[in-house]
């Protein structure tokens, strides 16, 4: 997939994911000079739960509506990789119960890099991996892990989406596996 995003876009995989799983793509962000190719904002969401909703996800789809501050309603875990102009890559939790608190609070920043080699380089293949695996989340690109967090029962289950804004990529080999034993 080719993919231009001029403003804000949430892509969602439908179905929510329990147990343990392992999301992977390979990514790049595209810079060949068109009017959106910008070194930045490579996100993702997983494991995201509405807290009004807990059984009915998409109900507030329209009202969230691709706008990133709205997205602070939803318990989920989030990875900002090349976030704030390609200056930070941070990994947060967010606590969809605190909407309209404390920022530092609801998102806490988990961990964060800031050196030139945890940020995007343009026109460079990326291969993401999000594993929810006995009571863990982790985040990995091109095989090396960045992000670990310790998980509470019920924690990490729910639906995947990423998180563009004013960017372009080029998304492939996307893939859910569920039965991480059979690796």
């Amino acid at each position: 997939m080719d993919i231009v995003s001029p403003d804000g876009l949430t892509l969602w995989y439908h179905e929510r994911l329990t147990g343990n799983y392992e999301i992977s793509y390979k990514v790049q962000v595209v810079m060949e000079e068109g009017r959106n190719d910008r070194l930045s904002d490579l996100n993702c969401f997983w494991g995201a739960n509405d807290p009004l909703y807990p059984d009915h996800f998409f109900t507030r789809k329209n009202w969230r509506n691709g706008i990133f501050e709205n997205y602070n309603s939803l318990n989920l875990f989030y990875v900002g990789y090349g976030g704030n102009e390609n200056k930070t890559t941070r990994f947060r939790e967010y606590n969809g119960n605190l909407f309209g608190q404390d920022k530092s609070k609801l998102a806490p920043i988990i961990k964060e890099y800031t050196d030139t080699p945890h940020l995007l380089k343009g026109n460079d293949w990326y291969e993401v991996s999000i594993r929810v695996e006995n009571h863990t989340t982790t985040y990995s690109i091109n095989n090396k892990e960045l992000f670990r967090q310790e998980l509470k029962e019920g924690k990490g289950e729910g639906h995947f989406a990423l998180r563009l804004w004013k960017n372009h990529i080029r998304l492939t080999d996307f893939k859910i596996r569920r039965d991480l034993s059979l690796r």
